[in-house]
């Protein structure tokens, strides 16, 4: 049907007559692939895209380039981009993640353990990690190697910087290896079949690993406990406590509960106890709370050996009135494991002491417990006596502590 005499066909829409800053509205929209697509299209496009400005936010969104950082290169958003990108390019989808786990973790410990500050060594080169791969026969996953680009692990130091643990009679911290000792330890033996060790501990041998394939009942670059099967006919049989399901998650989840206060420093180390919220009870104006860790070095699946540490906080009041200084007299546990089995303990004292507790003081102390089941719970009471009464006792109230170990599987070697 033809149009009416009096209309005029408007002419066609060309982007060439399209106003400026609405162009550059939408642009600002794209992700940087999309952007980069737009310089191909034609001329106008291709000037609009390299406006610097449309640079911005994916410089700070996946490089993580500040105004300060900007400013000191002397370089534009776009020629930032482009230059980190040729560089960094095939961990755009990791580095920032895992720049800022640094970033918080630095921060972290220069005010809580300054001295390990100086354990932690520079980035690597690509070359040195492609050098690594053809060293092994073996891919490093992106998110690892993403890592290594930032900080190049720890040197072998105590403390380590992936967590310590205390006992009596055992001491255990993990350093985060670096690129070539890890490679040195390396495994191609059965039960550890292209396995590479990601942490050590000098005083125990202790290391969790990274499976860089799918082999002996291991899903790829699952990481984990060694535990040697004692019962197996075969020595090289191994069970798997897991940690992590990939670097990332394993790396990020440790230093977000390291950042938020999640684990404890005690003489400036981190130490790994796990501490639940709702653990916590007051009786009068004395408050017990409870942090637990699973000890896998201690611990074994065949035969069912699973090795608990708790660390106990007992704190009085600040606003106690000073006549209500006790000290604490016995204990009393009543321990039960996943079948319903029950066991009481009652002795005098705590690990040997019989601290006095007084309006703002804090006694903490450690101890341990094992399970021939995978999880169990405690829970009990303190008695303690009036200082300024002796004829005076009660009860403190012990909060119920769960213990759950890491999920295992067993190797199939």
């Amino acid at each position: 049907m033809a149009a009416p005499p009096d209309m005029e066909l408007s002419p066609a829409l060309s982007l060439e007559l399209l106003p400026t800053d609405p162009l550059l509205l939408i642009l600002s929209f794209l992700d940087y692939r999309d952007l980069v697509s737009c310089c191909y299209l034609n001329r106008r496009l291709n000037q609009l895209s390299s406006h610097d400005p449309l640079w911005k936010r994916h410089c700070k969104k996946y490089w993580l380039i500040s105004e300060e950082e900007k400013t000191r290169r002397n370089q534009g958003w776009r020629a930032i981009f482009i230059s980190t990108y040729s560089d960094l390019g095939r961990y755009i989808h990791y580095y920032a993640t895992l720049k800022k786990a640094w970033d918080d973790l630095e921060q972290y410990l220069g005010q809580w353990c300054p001295r390990m500050i100086g354990s932690l060594k520079e980035s690597v080169r690509e070359e040195d990690l492609d050098a690594v791969e053809a060293q092994i026969h073996c891919k490093l996953p992106d998110d690892y190697r993403c890592s290594f680009r930032i900080h190049n692990g720890q040197k072998l130091v105590v403390p380590g910087l992936m967590g310590s643990m205390a006992l009596s009679n055992h001491y255990r911290s993990e350093d985060l290896l670096d690129i070539d000792t890890a490679a040195g330890g390396f495994q191609q033996r059965l039960g550890l079949k292209q396995c590479l060790p990601l942490t050590f501990c000098i005083h125990t041998g202790l290391s969790q690993y990274m499976a860089l394939e799918s082999v002996e009942g291991r899903n790829k670059y699952e990481i984990f406990y060694q535990c040697p099967d004692q019962m197996a006919r075969n020595p090289s049989a191994i069970v798997m406590f897991i940690t992590g399901t990939s670097y990332l998650e394993w790396f990020t989840s440790y230093v977000n509960k390291v950042v938020t206060g999640g684990y404890p420093i005690i003489r400036d180390q981190i130490f790994r106890y796990v501490h639940d919220k709702d653990c916590v009870a007051t009786t009068e104006d004395i408050t017990v709370s409870v942090s637990t860790s699973f000890l896998p070095e201690l611990s074994s699946v065949h035969p069912p050996h699973y090795f608990f540490t708790y660390r106990i906080r007992i704190e009085m009041s600040k606003d106690a009135l000073p006549e209500n200084i006790c000290q604490l007299e016995s204990r009393y546990w009543r321990i039960t494991n996943a079948k319903g089995d029950v066991e009481e303990v009652q002795g005098p004292g705590v690990v040997g002491e019989f601290p006095v507790i007084s309006p703002g003081k804090v006694y903490e102390y450690t101890s341990c417990t094992t399970f021939t089941t995978t999880s169990g719970y405690m829970e009990g009471y303190y008695t303690f006596h009036c200082l300024s009464n002796k004829d005076r006792f009660f009860n403190v109230t012990i909060p119920r502590f769960h213990m759950v170990c890491p999920t295992f599987k067993v190797s199939t070697a």
